[in-house]
C-alpha cells in the first residue's frame, strides 16, 4: 500500500525528515512519490516517478517546518508525474493512503461547482471536495467533519493548508495512521519506521478519527467531532530493526532472523479453543498459507474440521457461522483490509473471532475477540519470510494445545517431545540456515528458465504454494504450485526438457506417491530438485539434485521445510537482479479492495 508522512515542528527539518520518512516506507511498495512543503510562506510540490532517489535528486533542500509525503501505488490512474500525490487544490494540500468509492460522483458534483481536475485520481477529488467545504465554511475542522460524512471508502489523509503554516491535520477511517510525539516535533505516518529516527512515541488513530496538531500539541477528535485523548504508546524495537546490518537484504535479513523470531514466538500464550466444533481461518496471500498449513496439523491432531478461506471470497459468498464455529484472521501487519472485513463479518453472525498479528494494536487486533502476536518484530521485505514461520509456529501451538489431551496414544507419541522440540528449532533452523551455498547453486541452476513448478501432498502441498508464491513475486517468473497426485489430469502436459520441478517430500506415510510423481515428470525431461527430510530415503535416480533436511517433530517440520524454499526463491531474484525487497506491483500490506 502507500506511504504518508507528515511533519510539523521548529526544527527547520520538514524536508528532510520526510524524504527520510519516505525511503523507510519503500518497503510497503510503490511506483511514485512527491512531497509538499511550505518554506518562506510559499507552498512547494515536488513529485517524481520511480523512486525515492529520484525525488530526492529534485528536492533543493530547504528549511521547513511542515512538510507532508507520500508513496503512491497506483490504483486511479497510470503511474506518472501528474497522478502521483501531493494533490493541491484551491489552498488545500493533501496526501491520502486508501480509496474514495463515490469519487465519481463527487467529482461531478465539484465540476459543477467550477473545479477543474489534472489528474485521474481520487485524492484529487477528495482534496477539491476539502478545499470545496473550507472555502465555504471558513472553519478547517468544520470541513473535516463534513468531508467525512460526504466521502465514503477508506482514507488515511494528511493534510497541509496555504494559509496556515502552524497546523498539519490528520484524518482517518479505514486505512492506518499514527501520530508520533517529539517534545516540539510531531508526526503523521503510516507506519513507525517512518518516524523511527525521531521517536518511539506514537498514537494510533481510530476510525472517523482526526487529529490537529502542531508543534507543541496533538489535539483528537472522535466521529462525533468529541475531543478524545488517545493514549501515547511505545515502539519495542530499534532503529536496527529496519536496517539491512550487512546483508545485501531486507529479505535475506529478516530469513537469518527466523531462529530468533521462533524463540521469542514459543513464548506466546495460546487460548483455549477446545469448546469449538469447527474453526475457518481467513487470511490472503502467504497467511492463507499457513492457514493450509495449520488445516492440516490441526484436523490430524487436534481432530476439529477447518476450512480456509480467501478473506476476499469470504465477505462475499454465503456463510454458514456460529458460535460454535471459531474464526481465526492471520495477517502480518493487521491491517489487510479483506481480513479486517472478514473479522467484522464473523462478528455478527455470532462467531467467536482470534487474531494471529504481527503488529500489535493494529486494526485487526483491536477487532478480534483474542489474539495471539507472532513478536517477529518489523518486517521490512515486502514478500514475508520471518512473519510466515512465526504464523507456523502459532498454529503448530494450537494443534499441539488441542492434542495434547487426546485419548489417541498413537498421536500422543507422536507430540510428545513438542514442547522440547520447539526449544531446539532454532538450532537446527540455524543448520538449515548454514546450507545457503546449496539453495543458491540450485538457483544458479533454475533461474534463467521462465516456467517452475512445485509439487507435493497434503502439508507439502500447501508449502509448495508458499514455494511457488515466493519465486513468482520477487523474480517474477510464472511459477505454479500443483498437488502431485493431480499431474496426470493435465498438468503433466506443461511438462518439457528440463523444466525445473521442485518436489517437497516430508510426510513418511505418503512420501513413496509423491515420489513415483517425481519419477513421472523425469521421465518426461523434467529437472527434478527433491527436497526431503533425512529420514526418507527416496530409492531410484529420479533428481537431478537432492536437498535434506532435518527431520523434526511433525507439528514444527513445515517451519524447517519453508527455509530453503525461501532462499531458492531469493536468490533466484538475486540473480536476476531483481528488485527484491521491492517488488514491483506489490505492495507490503494491502488495505484496500
Amino acid at each position: 500500500m502507500c506511504g504518508i508522512i507528515g511533519y510539523i515542528g521548529s526544527q527547520n527539518k520538514g524536508v528532510e525528515s520526510v524524504l527520510n520518512g519516505l525511503e523507510h516506507l519503500e518497503y510497503r511498495g510503490y511506483d511514485s512519490a512527491g512531497i509538499a512543503f511550505i518554506s518562506d510562506d510559499k507552498l512547494n510540490i515536488i513529485k517524481e516517478k520511480g523512486r525515492i532517489a529520484d525525488l530526492r535528486k529534485s528536492v533543493e533542500i530547504t528549511s521547513s517546518n511542515l512538510a507532508i509525503g507520500h508513496t503512491r501505488w497506483a490504483t486511479h490512474g497510470e503511474v506518472n508525474k501528474v497522478n502521483a500525490h501531493p494533490h493541491h487544490s484551491g489552498s488545500v494540500t493533501i496526501v491520502h493512503n486508501g480509496i474514495i468509492e463515490n469519487y465519481i460522483e463527487l467529482k461531478e458534483e465539484l465540476i459543477k461547482k467550477g473545479y477543474e481536475f489534472k489528474s485521474k485520481t481520487d485524492t484529487e477529488v477528495a482534496c477539491a471536495l476539502l478545499d470545496y467545504l473550507y472555502q465555504k465554511t471558513g472553519d478547517i475542522k468544520e470541513s473535516i467533519s463534513e468531508f467525512k460524512k460526504k466521502a465514503k471508502g477508506a482514507y488515511a489523509i494528511g493534510l497541509i493548508l496555504d494559509n496556515d503554516k502552524d497546523n498539519l491535520y490528520a484524518i482517518k477511517k479505514n486505512s492506518p495512521l499514527i501520530i508520533g510525539i517529539s517534545k516540539d516535533e510531531k508526526f503523521i505516518a503510516s507506519d513507525v519506521p517512518a518516524i523511527i529516527d525521531y521517536t518511539n512515541k506514537y498514537i494510533i488513530l481510530e476510525d472517523g478519527d482526526y487529529a490537529v496538531l502542531n508543534k507543541d500539541s496533538v489535539t483528537v477528535f472522535d466521529n462525533e467531532n468529541n475531543k478524545v485523548n488517545r493514549k501515547p504508546r511505545t515502539f519495542e524495537g530499534d532503529a536496527l530493526s529496519i536496517s539491512k546490518c550487512g546483508y545485501d537484504h531486507f529479505m535475506q535479513k529478516e530469513i537469518y532472523e527466523e531462529p530468533e523470531v521462533i524463540k521469542k514466538t514459543a513464548l506466546t500464550d495460546i487460548p483455549d479453543i477446545s469448546n469449538y466444533d469447527r474453526i475457518c481461518i481467513v487470511a490472503c496471500g502467504s497467511a492463507m498459507h499457513t492457514g493450509l498449513v495449520g488445516k492440516s496439523l490441526i484436523e490430524k491432531y487436534g481432530d476439529i474440521p477447518v476450512d480456509v478461506e480467501i478473506a476476499s471470497e469470504f465477505r462475499y459468498k454465503k456463510l454458514f457461522l456460529d458460535n460454535k464455529t471459531l474464526v481465526i484472521a492471520i495477517s502480518q501487519s493487521g491491517e489487510t483490509a479483506d481480513t479486517l472485513e472478514a473479522v467484522k463479518i464473523a462478528k455478527k453472525m455470532g462467531s467467536d473471532t482470534l487474531g494471529i498479528i504481527n503488529v500489535k494494536e493494529s486494526s485487526i487486533a483491536r477487532e478480534v475477540d483474542n489474539r495471539v502476536y507472532t513478536l517477529a518484530g518489523s518486517e521490512i521485505a515486502v514478500a514475508t519470510t520471518k512473519a510466515y514461520a512465526a504464523q507456523l509456529e502459532v498454529l503448530s501451538k494450537i494443534a499441539y494445545s488441542l492434542a495434547k489431551n487426546s485419548k489417541d496414544a498413537s498421536k500422543l507419541k507422536e507430540i510428545k517431545d513438542y514442547l522440547e522440540d520447539l526449544q531446539k528449532l532454532p538450532i537446527i533452523m540455524q543448520e538449515v540456515l548454514d546450507n545457503e551455498e546449496e539453495y543458491k547453486k540450485v538457483a544458479k541452476e533454475i533461474y534463467k528458465h521462465k516456467d517452475i513448478f512445485f509439487i507435493g501432498r497434503g502439508i507439502d502441498y500447501a508449502l509448495a504454494m508458499e514455494g511457488s508464491l515466493k519465486l513468482k513475486e520477487i523474480s517474477y517468473i510464472h511459477s505454479e504450485a500443483y498437488a502431485a497426485g493431480e499431474l496426470k489430469h493435465g498438468t503433466i502436459s506443461l511438462i518439457e526438457e528440463q523444466t525445473p520441478v521442485i518436489g517437497i517430500v516430508s510426510d513418511k506415510l505418503i512420501a513413496d506417491k509423491t515420489i513415483s510423481n517425481l519419477k513421472e515428470v523425469n521421465s518426461r525431461g523434467a529437472n527434478v530438485i527433491y527436497l526431503t527430510t533425512n529420514q526418507i530415503k527416496g530409492e531410484g535416480d529420479f533428481y537431478s539434485t537432492k536437498l535434506v533436511v532435518p527431520e523434526v517433530n511433525p507439528l514444527l517440520q513445515p517451519i524447517i521445510n519453508v527455509i530453503p524454499l525461501q532462499l531458492i526463491a531469493y536468490h533466484v531474484a538475486k540473480y536476476n537482479k531483481c528488485d527484491i525487497d521491492k517488488p514491483r506491483n506489490l505492495a507490503k500490506s494491502v488495505t484496500v479492495e
